[in-house]
């Protein structure tokens, strides 16, 4: 059945250019492993495995069946003053999974939530400790934290701040981004050069007073902003510093955690620990919508005081740790676990990368990017018309080729499935370039 033309003009897409789409529309009705199935009968590959959710592969049986017991047996149960049996037994695995030191999860429903929720701890966490003069929040340029204010306003999208800058947080300041073509330009995994852009907090330390700063959030691997990984020595530098200043380092690591780039987080893989880790997607497989937030354990103790009968944290959402997500991401998570997905996903590193530099000789490439299971491609863009080249990629790759690849502007992102096989990526590649070969 088509889907009515008057149900498409309902709908205010997000982040899509509304008007294009609605011309020729795009429309998924089923999924199953690492296919859609659109209205017209065809299959479609997904090459970005989701929105960097799906991991897994969609509908896998597993994550549906949890899903389909838990709706039967507890659709909701309030979380203020009560909660689930389910969110206890998730957070528990959680921590099973984190870095040392991290023993306490606060669930949200979304990455833009627990961007939100880690800067109001910070800020929060600093006045229990009798230095809520801390309030200056350090982001970094390209940086993308979510769509909600906070979120926007440590994060460093140009459209974003331009479309809503005159509303944004005060007391918030920006790192420079890492990425410089003309040194670090079709890199594979971390650039050798750049770790003295850390040192740009130095300055910025200096400029506040470092002593002023509540945290600095940085994404280990930026995703939004074209996949720019950070250059060997910069996470460590980055760490160093907040030291030195009593600064709380956040990681918000809604895309690289649970196996994208091969590990439980990022933090085990680059081997920096921060104070608060933001976490989503993967956290149910995209199955259903849950964010979350998990802090160092004196981060926790210092909210613990004052009358016992008290509310430590005046935060929360009304889906905070809903028990049919938190089924899905038990789950998604003993899945993670008993496949080996995150050893399958680092084995597949290389040739991904291999197959992604592969597009490096084409005449309309300018850089291409990866770490993980994340790559980047930017292609160069037409004069009168940003954007559109990307977009007709996109187009073209799902209509003519059957493949699903995201386009930001003229930024073509990769994102494949944790458990791919090596012959869909390589198919993968081979049908981009037939598409960039027949544009202009």
């Amino acid at each position: 059945m088509t889907t009515r033309s008057s149900a498409i003009e309902s709908y205010w897409m997000p982040f899509t250019a509304n008007r294009d789409f609605k011309e020729r529309p795009r429309i998924i009705v089923s999924a199953e492993g690492h296919y859609y199935h659109t209205e017209d009968g065809r299959k479609i590959y997904d090459a970005f495995s989701g929105l960097w959710t799906s991991g897994l592969g969609h509908c896998h049986p597993r994550i549906v069946k949890a899903v389909q017991q838990q709706v039967a047996t507890l659709d909701y149960a309030l979380g203020f003053q009560a909660g689930s049996d389910k969110v206890f037994e998730l957070a528990e695995k959680v921590v099973s999974m984190a870095p040392e030191g991290f023993s306490k999860v606060f669930f949200t429903n979304s990455g833009s939530e627990s961007a939100d929720t880690s800067l109001k701890m910070a800020l929060g966490y600093h006045r229990a400790r009798g230095e809520g003069h801390r309030t200056r929040l350090i982001g970094r340029e390209k940086g993308y934290h979510g769509v909600n204010f906070g979120g926007m306003s440590v994060g460093g999208m140009t459209p974003n701040r331009k479309a809503f800058g005159a509303s944004l947080l005060p007391c918030v300041d920006h790192l420079q981004h890492t990425w410089n073509p003309q040194h670090n330009a079709f890199s594979r995994g971390q650039p050798e050069w750049g770790v003295h852009l850390a040192d740009d907090l130095e300055r910025l330390a200096a400029l506040h007073d470092g002593g002023n700063i509540a945290a600095v959030i940085v994404e280990p691997v930026a995703g939004s902003a074209g996949i720019l990984p950070p250059p060997v020595g910069y996470l460590e530098r980055l760490r160093e510093i907040c030291d030195k200043y009593g600064i709380l380092l956040i990681f918000d690591e809604v895309i690289t955690a649970f196996g994208r780039i091969g590990d439980s987080f990022a933090a085990q893989r680059f081997g920096v620990v921060p104070d608060i880790i933001n976490m989503a997607k993967g956290l149910t497989n995209g199955v259903i919508p849950m964010g979350a937030v998990m802090v160092r354990d004196e981060i926790y103790q210092a909210f613990m005081q004052g009358p016992k009968q008290a509310i430590e944290l005046f935060h929360g959402y009304t889906y905070s740790g809903h028990p049919v997500a938190a089924a899905a991401g038990i789950a998604a998570l003993d899945t993670y676990i008993e496949e080996d997905t995150f050893a399958q996903a680092r084995a597949l590193e290389k040739h991904f990368e291999t197959e992604l530099h592969s597009l490096a000789d084409h005449p309309l490439v300018t850089d291409i990017r990866n770490f993980g299971l994340m790559g980047g491609i930017d292609l160069i863009s037409r004069p009168d018309a940003v954007g559109a080249r990307g977009l007709e990629v996109h187009k073209r790759c799902f209509w003519d080729e059957d493949i699903m690849v995201r386009n930001g502007g003229d930024l073509l992102q990769f994102s494949p499935f944790l458990n791919s096989k090596p012959e869909d990526i390589t198919m993968t590649f081979a049908k981009v370039r037939r598409v960039l070969d027949g544009i202009d």
